[in-house]
C-alpha cells in the first residue's frame, strides 16, 4: 500500500521576469486506492502539482513521498525508475504517435524498457481489452475518435502496472457520449494498490471521486455582507500568489499594488486611492492573487463578494 503526502509544495518560475508561484505552500495527503480530483480554474497550479507528482518538474521547496520514496530528493537513475514504473501519465492532448497503431503506442513504453517484442504485443492486447478497444488495436490514433484515442493513452499509462496514475484534463476533448466511458474507466482504476490523481475543471468527475481539492477559491463562493476593513501603513491586504474570494473598495487612505521580481525586490504596478476598487479578477475567475496589496497609510477598505460587488455596481459591470 502506497499513500501520497506533499508538504508545503511551492513551484516557482519567471513570467516576463517577474516571479510567478502557480503553486505555494500546498498540502495533500492521500490515502492509497482513491481517486482524487484537483478541481480549479485554468492557470491555478493543477497541471505543475502533476508534473511535481510525476517527477518532471523539480519544486523550490517542499517535500512529496509516495509509499517510503521521497520523490522530491530522487536524481538521475533513481528518477528514470521512478517515472519508469511507479508513476503513469495521462496527458490532456492524448500525446499519442500518429504513425502508430494503438498497440504500438502502448508497447511504447514497454519496449523503451527493454521488455521484449512479443511480451509488450500481449501486455498491450491485454490493455486495450480492459479499455474495451480489442477490435481497434491496428488503428492510428487518425482513425479513432477522441474518447478512443483518451483510452489508449490510458491504457499507455497502465504499461508498467504502476501504483500512481495521473491524468491531466482527461476529458477536456471529449464531447458528452465520448466522456462517459472515460469517467467509467477513470474510476475502476482506482482501488487496493493503485491511486488516481485527476487535475479537471469538469464536474462531471465530482461525483467519482473519493475526495475532491479545491486549488482555488471558486468565483460565486460563500455569499456574506460586505465588510469594513482597516489597515495601518505598510500592512498587506492579500500577497502575490494567494486565493482570493474579496473586491475592495478604498474608502479612505491608499493602497499600492505591487508585484515580485525574479531578480529579487518588487516593481510598483498602480496606487489604488479613494473610491477605486481592487482584486476583481481573482475572485471572478477563480485565480490566485497575481500581485500583493498593501496601505502605504492608514486605510480604511470595505471588502464584497463578487456576487454583492456587482449588484451594487451595475453601471460599471451591467446587469
Amino acid at each position: 500500500m502506497s499513500d501520497l503526502m506533499v508538504s508545503g509544495l511551492t513551484v516557482e518560475y519567471s513570467s516576463g521576469g517577474y516571479a510567478a508561484r502557480p503553486v505555494d505552500n500546498f498540502d495533500l495527503d492521500v490515502p492509497s486506492g482513491q481517486l482524487v480530483l484537483l478541481r480549479g480554474a485554468s492557470g491555478c497550479g493543477k497541471t505543475t502539482v502533476l508534473s511535481v507528482l510525476a517527477g518532471i518538474l523539480t519544486p523550490a521547496a517542499g517535500t512529496v513521498r509516495f509509499g517510503d520514496v521521497e520523490v522530491t530528493r530522487l536524481k538521475g537513475q533513481a528518477m528514470t525508475e521512478y517515472r519508469r514504473h511507479t508513476v503513469g501519465v495521462v496527458f490532456q492532448a492524448f500525446n499519442l504517435v500518429p504513425s502508430l497503431s494503438a498497440s504500438e503506442n502502448v508497447q511504447a513504453p514497454l519496449r523503451a524498457a527493454g521488455v521484449r517484442g512479443s511480451t509488450a504485443r500481449r501486455r498491450a492486447e491485454e490493455l486495450l481489452e480492459r479499455v474495451d478497444l480489442a477490435d481497434r488495436m491496428m488503428h492510428r490514433p487518425g482513425d479513432l475518435s477522441g474518447g478512443e484515442q483518451q483510452r489508449v493513452a490510458i491504457a499507455r499509462a497502465l504499461a508498467h502496472d504502476p501504483p500512481l496514475i495521473l491524468a491531466d484534463e482527461p476529458t477536456a476533448h471529449l464531447d458528452y457520449i465520448q466522456v462517459e466511458g472515460v469517467l467509467r474507466l477513470l474510476r475502476s482504476l482506482a482501488g487496493p494498490g493503485r491511486m488516481v490523481v485527476v487535475a479537471t475543471h469538469d464536474e462531471r468527475l465530482s461525483p467519482l471521486a473519493d475526495r475532491v481539492v479545491a486549488m482555488t477559491a471558486m468565483a460565486g463562493g460563500e455569499e456574506r455582507p460586505p465588510e469594513t476593513r482597516s489597515f495601518v501603513a505598510g500592512e498587506v491586504v492579500f500577497e502575490q500568489g494567494d486565493e482570493g474570494d474579496l473586491v475592495y473598495v478604498v474608502e479612505d487612505g491608499e493602497i499600492v499594488i505591487v508585484r515580485q521580481l525574479v531578480a529579487g525586490g518588487e516593481e510598483v504596478l498602480s496606487y489604488i486611492g479613494p473610491g477605486t476598487y481592487f482584486g476583481e479578477l481573482a475572485p471572478l475567475f477563480g485565480l490566485r492573487r497575481s500581485a500583493t496589496a498593501r496601505a502605504t497609510a492608514p486605510t480604511t477598505l470595505t471588502a464584497y463578494t463578487i456576487r454583492t460587488f456587482r449588484e451594487r455596481n451595475k453601471d460599471v459591470w451591467g446587469t
